[in-house]
């Protein structure tokens, strides 16, 4: 009886994991879709656009970019963790809808560790502290000096609640002490139009679309939010050189896939995507947007997520940023 009973739990053990298996192994024979939870323009969405086009090469099946902006990244990253394990569905994932949004938003509908499958690091880039010429500053004092001078005159931009972008002024406002509203957008696409035409006076963005329209000189950059200079733009001197020691927050994009992804589909798509951020054409590419290439395995990107969680939650308690 033992034994017949060993063999009926195995029989039923192999039934189960039987379709995993024959999906993996006969994957992909489909369009695979990659969620984007920005908006387009921004550096999650030029990143995900590129990883696209590569995968679609290397698996022989069209990688379809989908855009799903809104509440810094959340409604997008919600979307790809209720998305079904089966290698059909990847997304974009950043410092603020993995790492920042669990301490900013008191009820956040997915949670960062346990709903994803983690694949990769894309990139990594600073922030720029960027203004729009109206305000005639052209040093990090000057602009404390004008701020404090005209208390909540002046608005700055972000890629919404919770990013890094917003972050890094909020954490300005906290080590400066001086007041400026925050406005939210869906995304960099939709903000840079607005602090090019002026309607927003300054932003930390990222760096990818921060540092283009200050080489024509609509915008004026004036720091960088890490410690060290950014290889692109090494004449823009770091917030902790201009008088702010200790300022640093860094932006990452990461890829995910929903938790339960099968092993040999994450490492599959983990090898093209370390192999495609290789690639000539998209290091030069990256290297012109002042990304810092990724490629690190799975394992190493989830133990980056559980280390950052509390570091830049310690962050939003100091701004005392919340949003419901």
């Amino acid at each position: 009886m033992k034994m017949t009973t060993r063999i009926a739990s195995l029989a039923v053990a192999a039934l189960l994991v039987a379709p995993t298996l024959a999906q993996a192994q006969g994957w992909p024979n489909k369009p695979i879709r990659y969620i984007v939870p920005f908006a387009a323009g921004g550096t999650t969405d030029i990143l995900g656009r590129m990883i696209g086009a590569k995968l679609a090469e290397a698996l022989g099946q069209p990688v379809v970019v989908e855009n799903r902006a809104g509440a810094a990244g959340a409604l997008g990253v919600e979307l790809l963790a209720k998305s079904a394990p089966d290698g059909y569905t990847f997304g974009g994932g950043t410092i603020s809808s993995h790492a920042i949004n669990v301490s900013l938003y008191s009820k956040l509908p997915y949670d960062p560790i346990k709903d994803f499958t983690p694949v990769t690091m894309l990139a990594t880039l600073p922030n720029m502290l960027i203004v729009h010429p109206s305000l005639n500053v052209n040093t990090v004092a000057e602009l404390i000096a004008l701020l404090k001078a005209n208390p909540n005159k002046y608005s700055f931009g972000s890629a919404g609640n919770g990013t890094s972008q917003h972050m890094s002024g909020e954490l300005f406002k906290a080590m400066t002490g001086v007041q400026m509203q925050h406005i939210p957008y869906k995304g960099s696409g939709p903000m840079i139009p607005d602090l090019l035409a002026g309607t927003i006076g300054l932003s930390f963005e990222n760096m990818t679309t921060a540092y283009p329209p200050t080489k024509t000189g609509k915008l004026k950059a004036l720091a960088v939010t890490t410690t060290k200079r950014s290889f692109v733009a090494p004449e823009v001197p770091t917030l902790s050189e201009s008088g702010l020691p200790g300022f640093e927050i860094s932006s990452w994009q990461a890829m995910f896939a929903p938790a339960g992804l099968p092993k040999d589909i994450q490492m599959r798509v983990y090898s093209e995507v370390a192999k495609a951020l290789k690639s000539p054409d998209i290091a030069k590419r990256l290297q012109e947007l002042g990304l810092d290439a990724g490629g690190m395995p799975p394992e190493e990107l989830a133990a980056l997520i559980r280390l950052d969680i509390p570091r830049l939650g310690k962050i939003v308690r100091d701004s005392g940023a919340k949003v419901d």
